[in-house]
């Protein structure tokens, strides 16, 4: 059997050819992506005015933890790790269905339909997540710059039906959304890390943060947990593998660059926090400012105007990873409904856009329904909205429980790139890249073991809540229910159960079977 990549790109016609015979409606289309567009549109998920806002503050002031810029090189090199394995399998196998394409191909398509299971409850959880802090910012700007109260809900359910209208629309529109947004929120915390260096807190260029010292402490597990979530988005460069022109060159490309950059970036951003404030000083301002520690500093160091405007683009850039996460799942929509993981409906891309409309739509309707119904609108009784709701429920607990199972499929994948390249007889040659996979399977299966043992401390449950388990629960579920999905159409439809994983490769092999 071929691996699908070369002879699938192959049969595009022209620069905007259909990479399946079956008809343009089965299709991605193909080379509307290069390697800007594609990294910007990686990128845009990792959301990073979010992570050095609220994420950074959050490690720092309720875990404690001094030593986080050194926690992120810890973790850059744990993805680095993971990206060579993952990059390697990107050259061979091309299929916007990603994780759970790659599991296939390794461990068999019974786990690829529990793996695609898993991605598709994870990223739509991330991306929902979003839009409870989204909401919760955005009726704060109202109310300090308008003087206007404004339920959270109201501009949650607003950016639900933008972000599926964008969705809906061409991929190369949205990367050319998501590049402005991306690149002006980078470099306003580039000027921040810039003037923080420059202007030095009464403790100078102290590299005191970078010392394994400061990695100690009960929070250390939990900073560990939470600061991977800081990293995704790297990792869905290959969901977009048929949509560019050589996917074999411009996905390890954009891998590689996207966590290297992400590493650095997050590694000062968070060094440039403990210089401004101070080493001993820091956990002490993060746990009096909580998330406004970013604007309490910048204030002081760039001005009022500077931080008026931080504040803007703090919502600009959640805006961005929830476009940038929907992509995503109406991709893996359309990958499963494609192989039959899904209704036929999911496999089919919307009209001259060439987007997975019908997924773009799955993914608006689960939003819709988690802030609307899901009793996180609904049950609020105040007037201008509970301001713990959308942060410590929706955005907190989505987030967290997406983080543990994207974690878990990376898991999963560098396992299935050890088994596909060893069934393949290629061990010898890629013994290098298999002994990082190796490694990353170890210390990834450390990280979910973690994130699961404190989890009530990530949702922030009480100890021996119910939530504590039951969050994971899903996770666990997900991959019950689609294993037991791989295993009926294993018994009922051997054919369908063939094809999962390998998307437009499949058929090709129809094809030629037919010798058409």
């Amino acid at each position: 059997m071929t691996t699908g990549s070369s002879s699938t790109s192959r049969a595009t016609t022209g620069s905007g050819g259909i990479s399946t015979f079956k008809g343009q409606d089965r299709a991605l289309r193909a080379d509307r992506l290069g390697t800007t567009g594609l990294l910007l549109s990686v990128l845009a998920a990792t959301a990073p005015l979010m992570v050095v806002a609220g994420v950074m503050p959050t490690t720092f002031g309720v875990m404690g933890v001094l030593g986080q810029p050194l926690l992120f090189v810890i973790l850059g090199l744990v993805l680095a790790l993971f990206s060579v394995g993952y990059a390697e399998m990107s050259r061979h196998v091309h299929n916007a269905g990603a994780f759970y394409a790659y599991i296939s191909r390794g461990l068999g398509g019974t786990a690829g339909a529990g793996a695609a299971m898993v991605a598709l409850v994870a990223y739509n959880a991330l991306q929902v997540g979003i839009y409870g802090i989204f909401g919760f910012e955005v009726s704060g700007l109202f109310a300090t710059y308008l003087d206007l109260e404004l339920g959270w809900w109201i501009p949650a359910l607003l950016a639900v039906l933008l972000v599926g209208g964008l969705g809906w629309l061409k991929i190369d529109l949205n990367a050319r959304v998501l590049g402005v947004l991306l690149l002006i929120e980078v470099a306003l915390v580039v000027v921040f890390d810039v003037a923080a260096l420059g202007d030095p807190g009464k403790e100078g260029l102290s590299l005191h943060a970078f010392n394994p010292d400061t990695l100690t402490g009960a929070g250390i597990g939990t900073a560990l947990c939470f600061c991977v979530a800081a990293f995704l988005g790297f990792e869905q460069a290959p969901v977009y593998a048929e949509e560019t022109s050589r996917p074999h060159l411009l996905v390890p490309r954009v891998m590689y660059l996207a966590i290297g950059g992400i590493a650095v970036f997050y590694t000062i951003s968070c060094w440039a926090y403990t210089v401004a404030a101070g080493p001993s000083a820091i956990v002490g301002t993060a746990q009096e400012q909580s998330a406004g520690l970013l604007f309490f500093l910048t204030e002081d160091l760039l001005g009022t105007g500077f931080t008026d405007v931080l504040h803007v683009l703090f919502v600009t850039g959640m805006f961005a990873a929830m476009l940038s996460f929907h992509n995503v799942v109406a991709r893996y929509a359309f990958a499963m409904g494609r192989e039959g993981l899904l209704p036929t409906a999911f496999g089919r891309t919307s009209g001259a856009s060439g987007a997975p409309g019908t997924g773009s739509l799955l993914q608006t309707g689960v939003s819709l329904v988690v802030v609307v119904v899901a009793a996180f609108a609904v049950a609020d009784d105040k007037p201008t909205g509970d301001p713990t709701a959308p942060v410590l429920h929706l955005f907190t607990w989505m987030g967290s429980l997406g983080a543990l199972g994207v974690t878990a499929l990376m898991a999963a994948a560098s396992v299935s790139v050890i088994v596909f390249f060893l069934r393949r007889g290629a061990a010898a040659a890629q013994f290098w890249r298999l002994a990082a996979s190796g490694l990353a399977v170890l210390a990834l299966l450390f990280i979910v073991v973690w994130t699961v043992k404190d989890f009530d401390v990530l949702i922030g449950a009480g100890p021996g809540s119910a939530l504590g388990w039951a969050l994971p629960a899903v996770i666990a579920l997900a991959l019950a229910a689609g294993v037991a999905q791989g295993l009926l159409l294993r018994s009922r439809a051997p054919e369908t159960h063939a094809r999962i994983g390998l998307g437009n490769e499949a058929f090709q092999l129809e094809k030629a079977a037919r010798g058409d």
